[in-house]
């Protein structure tokens, strides 16, 4: 089953077409913490990542980001970016997922609305 939708699924990873054009061209570069693959052409012009699971492009760490799209010459397994001291941890997109935030009085939310307090009165056409 799981050869059946590498074959047949674009968002579970690599197409097979990826997959054989990152195997004859592709130079690996490096990984990041989630286990995403990136690779660039021999002559650097082209840069590209492996999704270890879903392809979702905000598993893309900032700094991996940076290089992808040609912001940094240098990998940051080669040239790690400076890390200040008010960042924090990148988190990717969570929307869909059960860790996504519900405000309270979502429908999907498990937290109860607060009632009313009266303040609110409704128009009515004359």
């Amino acid at each position: 089953m799981k050869l059946l939708n590498w074959l047949l699924t674009w968002w579970n990873g690599s197409t097979i077409g990826t997959w054989i054009y990152t195997k004859r061209h592709g130079h690996f570069v490096g990984e990041d913490l989630f286990g995403n693959s990136y690779y660039r052409s021999a002559d650097g012009g082209r840069r590209w990542v492996i999704y270890k699971e879903v392809a979702e492009a905000s598993l893309v760490p900032p700094e991996w980001h940076g290089w992808l799209h040609h912001t940094v010459a240098e990998p940051p397994t080669v040239a790690p970016p400076a890390v200040k001291p008010w960042e924090q941890e990148h988190v990717p997109n969570l929307t869909g997922s059960p860790m996504a935030y519900r405000p309270p009085g979502s429908l999907l939310g498990k937290a109860k609305r607060a009632p009313a307090t009266g303040d609110y009165e409704a128009w009515r056409p004359e």
